[in-house]
This record gives structure tokens, C-alpha cells and sequence, in this order.
């Protein structure tokens, strides 16, 4: 709106044209934390298995033998019959209280369940039940931007958190304001990790995406902390028991295992650990960046590393490392690639997947890591995307698992610069009218 002021000064009649600012309402869904505090009996009750539910906060994202296994944020797990990509059907949710990571290895499956690692039997989908529980290995994990933190004494341990509630409020603003882009993630995520390729045991194990915090290797589940990896050794799978903890320093968000080598993803660098001895990983070297977020995967002597700023992370860097690791105790700078906001990332050369967030889905074609910035396949920019699994081809067709803030999609990239999608679960939060 606009009103005209009459200013009599010392001369002729001024005619000033002043502007104020137009106000409107605009409804706003936002993230509310309230702190809660826990006992660890309470969690331990609190394991169970129910009747399939809806995707409300989705997390990781694991597969194994055609079945999805979809962490919900701090709430459990999804099981999928995902045989048919085309038409995922959903089996039951397992109720586990301060999830957020996923491996399995044969039949069981582990995950954290705040300062424990819960194994489930789950060879028979109809009777999943918890056959192992390894008590108090954890101390403390980052959720969706929040921490957590156990507190262990002799009389009443305590876990402090924060539960995240969607919250609908209606605010005056001003209506020409240009909207901000929400890209807060969860930050304890899985890696585009394929522990069967890289396990040399006569198990088998599921792939995570590129997030990942726990992956297997040989006789061993690794689960790394922001300052640590403990290893757990699970040659009995139903009976894992904590065997070594190495002191990684700070910042420890990603594990990823390729051959016998570990590449951990940290705030600060790259970290790469010899892991001929699987029991005792050996670091070999650090490629530093600016403090970032930092996840992290390899393909034959190259590294791709994503580095994000943003909730958590710090630092002012979105771009695309392309990382030489010919040389593992010297990894060398090839070149750099200016991004939007990436989160995790998938390679099956020469395809690379890159998830920016708020922002979509980029696929990129990096057989010349010189020119990979000329050589976008596709940028899909209609939709949320957090992590991705690029499933080689299986029985001729190739599949991308993609999890984002509004649900999990899945598309066949037989033709990378044309993506098909198969299925899509979206999200159900509450309504809030």
C-alpha cells in the first residue's frame, strides 16, 4: 500500500511517495524440540514388533535379498517386500526406540537402540523377534539435527533427548519476501556401502546407502560414533559382542568399506584405515577439506566426496571432490564441482548419483573426472533427496533406491539421462489443520 505525505518546509510544496511494507498470513509447518529425558528400561520395553505403518520421518535405507528395510527416525524400522520394485509391499514395523542405523548379516539384523545394539532374528518376516541385546557400547548420537546422550551411574542412568514434533502456526510476514529452503537433515545416516562385495567371509550382507554409520566386514560389524568405531565381532551373527573401540578423533559422521580398505566421511577430512586386519583397522592417511558435512564412496582409485554446509556441519562449502587414492597414504585433489546443497551420493561406474536435498536429483556420468561438470545426465529437481542405493542390473533392469524428506521413490536408470519411476511410498505425517 501506499499513502503520499504534504510537507510544508521553507519553500514550495513537496510531494514525498512513501511505501510501506505489505503484510499477509502465511501457515508455516516447522520442526519443535522438547527435551525428554529416558531410562534405559524404558527403552528396552519398548522393542517389539507391530503392523506395518506409514513413512512419517524416514531415515536410512537398507536392502537385503529383495526385502527394504526403512529406518523411521528415533522410532524403528520398516520391512518392505520389495521383490516386485514396481509394487513394494509393506510387512511389519519393528519398534525400536533410538534407531537410526541398519546392517544385517545372514538372517540377523542389528541395530542401535540408543546406548545398546539389538540383534533380531529375522529369518522368518512373520516372527521377527530380538535374539541378542549388547548393553551400554553406545554414549551418545545425533538426530535430526538434535543429540542425544547417555548418562551411565550405578543408581539411575539416564538418556537425555529431544523429541521433534510438526508444528503448524500461523505468522505474519512480509508477503514479497523470497521463501527459505528448508534443509535440515537427519545427520546419522548409512554409506552407498555394499558389505557383500566387500566381505571375504562366507556370510551375507545387505547394502546401505551413503550415510551409513554401521556397516559389515568380514567377522565384524563396525558402528562409528562422532569420535570413535567400536567393532563388534559377529562370527556368531546371533551373538555379536564389542571386541575393539579405536579412537578416530572428532567429527566421525560416515563409514564406507570397499575391498579392504575403510573410508571414513568426518567434518573435517577424509580418513582412510588399512583393514587387512579386520580386527585392528590401521589409518593410513587424511585428505582434509573445510569443516563440513562429509559423506563418502569409492569406486576402483577414485573417491567421490560430497561436502555440505548446513544444520550440524558448519562451514559455507556445497561441492563435488573428486578425489585420486591411487596412492592410499598420499589421496590427491583432481578437481572440484560446484553443487546446490549435496547429501549423500551412489556410484555404478560410470553413473554417479548425487542427492541435493531440498534441491533434488543429479545424474552425472564420471568417466572423465575432469569434465564430470559437462556431463549431466539428468537433474531432477521436483523432488526431496536425501540418500540413494544405485542397485546394479538384476535380471537386466538396474535400480535406484532413493530416500527423501517426502518419502522413498525408486526408478530404473537402465537409461541414466532418463530415470523411469517404478514406485514411490510418500510420507503420511499427521495432519495438522
Amino acid at each position: 500500500m501506499k499513502r503520499l505525505l504534504y510537507l510544508l518546509l521553507l519553500g514550495p510544496l513537496v510531494w514525498i511517495d512513501t511505501a510501506c511494507t505489505d503484510q499477509c498470513t502465511e501457515t508455516r509447518v516447522f520442526r519443535q524440540y522438547t527435551p525428554i529425558t529416558l531410562t534405559p528400561n524404558q527403552v528396552r520395553l519398548g522393542v517389539g514388533v507391530a503392523k506395518a505403518r506409514g513413512l512419517v520421518n524416514p531415515g536410512k535405507i537398507y536392502t537385503k535379498d529383495g526385502y527394504l528395510f526403512i529406518n523411521e527416525l528415533k522410532q524403528g524400522i520398516h520391512v518392505i517386500d520389495n521383490r516386485n520394485p514396481a509394487n513394494p509391499q509393506p510387512l511389519a514395523f519393528i519398534n525400536i526406540p533410538g534407531n537410526g542405523d541398519i546392517a544385517i548379516r545372514d538372517n540377523f539384523l542389528y541395530a542401535d537402540s540408543y546406548m545398546d545394539l539389538v540383534t533380531f532374528d529375522i529369518s522368518n518376516l512373520a516372527d521377527i523377534h530380538e535374539v541378542a541385546r549388547t548393553e551400554n557400547v553406545f554414549s551418545q548420537g545425533q538426530f535430526d539435527g538434535g543429540w542425544w546422550y547417555y548418562y551411565p551411574n550405578s543408581t539411575n542412568s539416564l538418556i537425555q533427548d529431544q523429541r521433534v514434533d510438526y508444528v503448524k502456526q500461523s505468522v505474519k510476514t512480509n508477503c514479497e519476501a523470497t521463501p527459505s529452503m528448508n534443509t535440515t537433515w537427519p545427520v546419522a545416516f548409512q554409506s552407498a556401502s555394499v558389505d557383500s562385495k566387500a566381505m571375504p567371509s562366507n556370510g551375507t550382507s545387505g547394502t546401505g546407502g551413503s550415510m551409513a554409520r554401521f556397516t559389515l566386514y568380514d567377522k565384524y560389524l563396525y558402528a562409528v560414533s562422532s569420535s570413535d568405531m567400536k567393532l563388534f565381532n559377529v562370527q556368531q551373527p546371533s551373538k555379536p559382542a564389542l571386541s575393539n573401540t579405536v579412537n578416530m578423533g572428532w567429527g566421525i559422521e560416515t563409514i564406507f568399506p570397499y575391498k579392504d580398505k575403510l573410508f571414513i566421511g568426518s567434518q573435517s577430512g577424509m580418513l582412510i584405515y588399512d583393514n587387512a586386519d579386520p580386527a585392528k583397522p590401521k589409518q593410513l592417511s587424511v585428505f582434509q577439506h573445510a569443516r563440513v558435512c562429509d559423506p563418502v564412496v569409492v569406486n576402483n582409485n577414485t573417491a567421490y566426496v560430497t561436502l555440505r554446509s548446513g544444520n550440524g556441519c558448519g562451514g559455507f562449502t556445497n561441492q563435488l571432490d573428486v578425489v585420486d587414492i591411487t596412492n592410499l597414504t598420499n589421496p590427491t585433489l583432481l578437481k572440484s564441482y560446484p553443487m546446490r546443497n549435496p547429501h549423500g551420493l551412489g556410484v555404478d561406474f560410470p553413473n554417479l548419483f548425487i542427492c541435493e536435498g531440498a534441491y533434488g536429483l543429479k545424474s552425472f556420468n564420471v568417466s572423465d573426472p575432469m569434465q564430470i561438470d559437462k556431463n549431466l545426465q539428468q537433474y531432477m529437481d521436483d523432488l526431496q533427496a536425501y540418500d540413494v542405493i544405485p542397485m546394479g542390473g538384476v535380471s537386466g533392469q538396474k535400480t535406484l533406491l532413493l530416500i527423501g524428506k517426502d518419502g522413498f521413490y525408486q526408478f530404473d536408470y537402465t537409461n541414466p539421462r532418463s530415470l523411469r519411476l517404478l514406485s514411490k511410498i510418500p510420507v503420511s505425517r499427521p495432519d495438522l489443520t
